[in-house]
């Protein structure tokens, strides 16, 4: 498991090389996440990004897999929503960093303790 976390307005793409730095396979993402130069560097360390084609991009061929496994990304839409609510990490009252941080990552570590999971279509 690995996260990150940035300010609100930094760009999505410029963790992601830190976040993949020891994972191999395959990452799904939304079209935000759309860069050749992203693409190739990940590529370099193991990783296929996978993303939707914008608008006005050429269709390229893509596994049927692939194509399923895109689509199943509000799985991944649905377990953040359960971070920010079951595990309360969203949350703005916080009076300190330290506080914060605590908040945080004891969210995400019942998360991961949690017997069952519930995913939602």
């Amino acid at each position: 498991m690995n996260f990150q976390l940035t300010t609100g307005k930094t760009n999505d793409r410029f963790p992601v090389e830190n976040l993949c730095k020891h994972f191999m396979g395959k990452m799904f993402a939304d079209k935000g996440y759309i860069s050749k130069d992203l693409f190739e560097k990940l590529i370099e360390k193991g990783v296929e990004l996978i993303t939707q084609i914008r608008k006005n991009m050429k269709n390229a061929f893509m596994p049927l897999w692939d194509k399923l496994m895109l689509r199943k990304r509000s799985i991944i839409e649905t377990i953040i929503d359960q971070l920010k609510n079951i595990s309360q990490i969203e949350h703005s009252r916080h009076r300190s960093i330290p506080n914060f941080l605590v908040n945080l990552i004891a969210g995400i570590t019942a998360y991961t303790l949690k017997r069952e999971k519930t995913f939602y279509n």
